[in-house]
């Protein structure tokens, strides 16, 4: 179709290790009555083919619209949007939505929270899922038929004969998930984007999907960015973390350096909200205070810094860069007073009295 959809298919054929994305201070903001909306403010990454990202943060950090940016699924009226997305070295931030289905689910797609809502009720699956087999790939109908029968194979959905013919309300939550991922590598994307894919499922299911979200990335070279608000769930299953709140990029680094040598007191929070499973049933939830910032008027400084156990003055009034660890160039975070820290760990003996007085 076009010349720009051509670029994209060549530049994502290359091997593994050549950058894929590339966002450079990405920026959505949206106009409402009480004035711009921040959702997204200045995030810069890059991720790799056949790489997974997590996105993680709490609700309203700007993970699912950060997503939604770089598939331009963003309504046009109020949004204003800014800075670079590039895919596969082709500019994509600044497409319209007529361009961007040329690049929908043949370079990128994209799994939603709800399958119940994203099927359609009226359709049975198995033209749900040729359908983007016919339009994209010009499939005839029988060829998209056998096509669906073996995706559906694929993500282990049994009895796929008789799937083909039922509708969304007949499945199961994970299987109706499952259809979803089917639909989703249908085109053979090289980038897949899955938004809090196991939130209504239970947790033997939970874990069935990631895995097979991993499976389906490794077998097919794809890139994979995971958005959720659990660290527990990235921890296992992508290469790098993320981490974002009030619209910003506050820590990025490898999973496994993220896990034993994170920086950003708000990574720490959401570390300790975590259940554990060694504790009683009864035991009293960690969370993080406070509630998150409003993005219509952000703090002055760190974003952070009104929940943070450790803030001092300065971070109240200066906003921290984000910057890379000297010992790894591929961990970076926006704190003034990191974790491990002289200053952080003055406050953590401070915090440490203040509780054995009040006890």
């Amino acid at each position: 179709m076009s010349t720009a959809y051509g670029n994209v298919t060549q530049a994502a054929s290359r091997d593994t290790g050549e950058v894929l994305l590339e966002l450079t201070d990405v920026r959505t903001h949206f106009q409402t009555p009480r004035g711009l909306v921040r959702a997204v403010d200045g995030v810069s990454f890059t991720l790799e083919r056949g790489r997974s990202l997590g996105i993680v943060g709490e609700s309203g950090s700007g993970k699912t619209i950060l997503s939604r940016s770089i598939m331009g699924l963003l309504p046009t009226k109020g949004t204003v949007r800014s800075g670079s997305i590039k895919f596969a070295g082709v500019e994509v931030g600044n497409k319209t939505r007529r361009q961007m289905r040329h690049i929908w689910g043949k370079e990128m797609a994209m799994i939603f929270q709800d399958p119940m809502t994203s099927l359609n009720p009226l359709m049975r699956i198995g033209d749900q899922i040729a359908e983007p087999l016919r339009i994209h790939l010009g499939m005839n109908k029988s060829t998209a038929e056998a096509t669906a029968r073996r995706l559906l194979q694929d993500v282990r959905i049994p009895e796929p004969e008789q799937r083909l013919k039922q509708y969304p309300h007949e499945l199961s939550g994970g299987m109706r998930q499952r259809v979803m991922i089917a639909i989703a590598m249908a085109c053979g994307p090289t980038a897949l984007f899955a938004d809090e894919p196991t939130t209504a499922l239970d947790v033997t299911v939970q874990a069935q999907i990631l895995d097979l979200l991993g499976e389906q990335r490794r077998e097919r070279n794809m890139s994979l960015v995971l958005v959720t608000h659990d660290l527990g769930v990235v921890a296992g299953h992508t290469d790098e973390i993320a981490v974002m709140y009030g619209g910003k990029l506050v820590e990025k680094a490898p999973t496994r350096r993220l896990f034993a040598a994170m920086k950003m007191p708000y990574t720490e929070g959401l570390l300790a909200s975590i259940p554990k499973l060694d504790e009683p049933s009864h035991t009293k939830l960690n969370v993080i205070p406070g509630r998150p910032p409003d993005l219509v008027n952000p703090p002055k400084g760190c974003r952070f810094a009104p929940r943070c156990p450790y803030a001092s003055e300065r971070c109240l009034e200066e906003e921290p860069p984000l910057t890379a660890t000297t010992d790894d160039p591929a961990h970076s975070y926006a704190c003034w007073y990191p974790v491990g820290s002289p200053e952080y760990h003055e406050a953590r003996a401070r915090i440490e009295a203040t509780k054995a007085g009040a006890a």
